[in-house]
């Protein structure tokens, strides 16, 4: 493609695909290298990295502990998992982060864990693949659905909120079941489903690492009071008003 194509079609001048094929990068804007790389095919794929391995080693930690809590609820309402399922179907290789059958309701599940979103795009494609492909795996193992889901996990914090209210238009039209309809779906699984479902990830109040502590979810209580003797009956004591909390429900 020429230049002046690749700019037509990415909606940007000329110069600036110029200055990219130079390598001119500095002043270029994120969004518009990933549209002229779109423009000639090209899916662009970024790495973040922060204190050197620090970075991958937690989100893979955090990563298994999520996996790790969808298998236990899962198991308590009678799912058959298999978590890191891997494949291999016509040429397309890959893994499920949890596999689930249940076989009283004939109902087969792929669950798809993302703790951070680096790349739309890729997110979405590989999303889409595994649920194509869902079919042809269960089948493989033996399983015969009446009724398939394809479920998106995050864990509920604010920075996971932020992300799909970025994307709105996008996860409703990808994920319409939320809340609710996946909570009920996952007692009695009678139709297809394409959900969202924000976990409430509890993995320690806190992580240390280094440089400080690294909040995973923020812990609410109220504080303690302090009883007199005349509402004890006897010596003064310090009481706590914490609730039980809901960490076994999903939201």
């Amino acid at each position: 493609m020429r230049q002046v194509d690749v700019a037509d079609t990415a909606g940007v001048s000329q110069a600036l695909v110029s200055a990219i094929e130079h390598g001119n990068l500095d002043q270029t804007s994120l969004g518009s290298v990933r549209r002229v790389a779109s423009a000639v095919g090209v899916s662009l794929a970024f790495e973040p990295r922060w204190r050197g391995a620090d970075l991958p080693r937690l989100l893979d930690e955090r990563h298994a502990a999520v996996v790790q809590q969808i298998v236990t609820r899962l198991t308590a309402l009678a799912w058959t998992t298999l978590p890191e399922h891997t494949f291999s179907i016509r040429g397309e290789r890959g893994s499920v982060d949890v596999l689930a059958w249940r076989p009283a309701r004939r109902a087969a599940l792929v669950i798809e864990v993302k703790t951070q979103i680096v790349d739309m795009q890729e997110m979405l494609s590989t999303f889409d693949r595994k649920r194509r492909l869902l079919s042809t795996i269960v089948r493989d193992l033996g399983w015969k659905p009446l009724a398939v889901g394809a479920l998106l996990v995050m864990p509920e914090e604010t920075q996971a909120r932020h992300a799909v209210a970025r994307y709105r238009p996008l996860f409703d039209a990808t994920y319409p079941d939320r809340g609710r309809s996946v909570r009920a779906w996952l007692l009695r699984p009678e139709h297809d489903l394409r959900g969202l479902w924000f976990l409430n990830f509890i993995a320690g109040d806190a992580r240390q690492r280094r440089g400080g502590v690294f909040r995973v979810r923020p812990k609410h209580s109220r504080p303690p009071r302090v009883v007199s003797r005349s509402e004890s009956g006897g010596s003064a004591r310090i009481v706590s008003d914490d609730l039980p909390s809901d960490r076994g429900r999903c939201t």
